[in-house]
Parts: C-alpha cells; structure tokens; sequence
C-alpha cells in the first residue's frame, strides 16, 4: 500500500536541494519546519533520525507512516536540556545528578509520564512511560530548544531495515522530509543509544544494549541503582 504521506518536489535534478549542513545558521529553518509540522532528518549522536514535533499528531502519524512503522511501537522524544525532562516525565525519584551524570550522551532514558507530563496524549496512547533523549549533539539540541517543544525522534530507516549512519543510507526517504540534514557519516556504529528503564525508584533495567552499555551500567551503580532482575 502506498505511503499517505506527504512529498515534496524532489526529481532527480533537485533532490539535492532538500540537504542542508547540520549547522547553527541552518537551524532558524530547521525550527519553522517543525512549528509547521514537518518532518525532517538530523543527526544525533548515534544515529540520523527523524524528527518532528512530539505534540503534533499530524506530524507524529506522518513519522510512522515515512517508516511503515507499527502505532503500537512507541516513539522516543528528545530535549534540549537534562533541565526540561521534567515537564515531561517525572524525575523526582532519581538520585541527584544521575541524569546529568548519564546525559547528554547516547542514552534513551524510560520515565513515567506522569499527570504534570506537558506531552500531548496523543503520542503513544495508552503507555505511561516516555523514553527521553538529550543527544550530544549540538544541532538537535539548538533546534529542540528553539521548538519551543519537545521532538518526536526514531531513526531514519524503514522499520525493520539497517538504521543510518549517512544520508544515503535513507536516500530512498528523503522525499517525505521538508529537510535532510548533513552530519557526515556518523561514527557510532549502527547499534543506536542504549535503552535505560529508570522508572522504578532505585532500579535499573538495560531494556536495548546499545552503543554504551558498560558506561551507563557503571555511572547507574555509581548511584547505588540495582539491576531489576525479570521474573520468568
């Protein structure tokens, strides 16, 4: 079944016009797509990903629909600073300064949303958790700072397929985004940030190994975090 998504004129002969330089003078732009409820392509500090705004649902939809991805897949959404994550999940239960110990860098943090959560419900209906990202990476966050929001984020890939570490890895995706963004080839790997439940006071659970693993681990039991052990 075809894509219901938006597409813009990208012929052969233009679709290079589409790609901007991942650079403070190109975020201005950046921003207005995403107030106008775009979707464009960044790098992060793992990964090129797919960003928009996480409170617009027409935007969000837009996201899985560029990935064929399942709703029942939860997305991730990315901040600017560790100092907003609590308008959106709570935090309160955390040792002082882990978050800050552990971000930004190439972690997905799982909190509970919480009834102070300033998130749209749209965005992954029915789950009280949000997986919440700061990358370290410079453009992301001057652009999730200027939203004025926080930015839906997934990979740039079709689900199930190879994720991104250049744009041409998803060139044949392009064409759904308002802007791609150039990073350069992105020298991470391809495993992605390390997935982290923190929403349980005093425990940890490494939910996707990821990129940093062992450090997260070590900066988590620095903090006297356990591991949550699964029953069964």
């Amino acid at each position: 079944m075809a894509l219901n998504v938006e597409k813009y004129d990208v012929g052969v002969e233009n679709k290079l016009e589409l790609i901007r330089s991942a650079t403070e003078s190109n975020a201005d732009e950046a921003i207005e797509a995403l107030k106008a409820g775009k979707v464009i392509a960044v790098p992060t500090d793992t990964l090129y990903g797919f960003a928009c705004d996480a409170c617009s649902s027409e935007a969000v939809n837009m996201i899985y629909d560029i990935k064929g991805r399942k709703h029942t897949s939860p997305l991730a959404i990315c901040v600017g600073d560790v100092s907003d994550i609590e308008h959106f999940a709570v935090t309160d239960h955390l040792p002082h300064g882990l978050l800050d110990s552990l971000l930004p860098g190439p972690v997905t943090i799982v909190l509970g949303r919480g009834e102070s959560s300033i998130l749209d419900k749209s965005l992954n209906p029915g789950l009280d958790s949000i997986g919440v990202r700061v990358p370290d990476s410079d453009f992301i966050r001057i652009i999730a700072r200027g939203s004025g929001s926080a930015l839906a984020l997934t990979s740039a890939n079709l689900s199930g397929q190879p994720s991104s570490v250049s744009i041409k890895d998803f060139e044949n995706l392009w064409e759904h985004c308002a802007y791609v963004y150039e990073g350069g080839v992105l020298p991470a790997g391809r495993a992605g940030s390390t997935v982290v439940d923190l929403t349980k006071p005093g425990k940890y659970q490494i939910l996707r190994p990821g990129s940093a693993k062992e450090e997260t681990v070590a900066i988590l039991e620095n903090y006297s975090l356990l591991e949550e052990v699964l029953s069964g």
